[in-house]
């Protein structure tokens, strides 16, 4: 009985002391600043609508940004868009507060085509799947037929 005891107790402790060396070592792991390549700020206008937009594009592809969404009649949409790049287009989650309720975030799938010095947009089918939206699969994107096109402007400095 006693063995049983004592085997038993040396197990929980040598799982114990491996998690614990696991925690310590992703705490000393610093993750390094990615290298941005670009940074580029966007504005598009729609009849009473101003969206502004400000992209990173880092070394390893990867997209994070800024947009605000002032649509006419609705409150503000403030937040960070996180995708990248496939050809040339820009496939990015926005996520978002609106206005000044700040104690739910909402976030969306968005589709951006690079035509030219634009960003446009796209209007596509999203269903909600488990609780996350998502582009239809196999269902086309429509960049033609759009209210926001994307010029770029000069980045505001805080």
């Amino acid at each position: 009985m006693k063995n049983g005891t004592l085997f038993s107790f040396l197990l929980i402790s040598i799982v114990f002391i491996g998690c614990k060396n696991k925690e310590s070592e992703k705490i000393n792991k610093v993750e390094e600043p990615k290298e941005v390549v670009s940074v580029t700020c966007y504005k598009a206008i729609y009849e009473k609508d101003t969206l502004n937009l400000k992209i990173n594009i880092f070394k390893d592809g990867e997209v994070k940004g800024d947009m605000v969404m002032a649509i006419d009649n609705m409150p503000i949409k403030t937040g960070e868009i996180v995708g990248e790049f496939k050809g040339d287009t820009l496939f990015a989650s926005y996520t978002f507060i609106q206005g000044d309720y700040k104690e739910k975030t909402l976030k969306n799938p968005m589709a951006f085509l690079k035509r030219d010095n634009q960003l446009i947009l796209g209007n596509g089918q999203i269903q909600v799947t488990m609780g996350a939206s998502h582009f239809v699969k196999g269902e086309p994107i429509d960049f033609d037929r759009v209210k926001y096109k994307f010029d770029p402007v000069d980045c505001e400095t805080k």
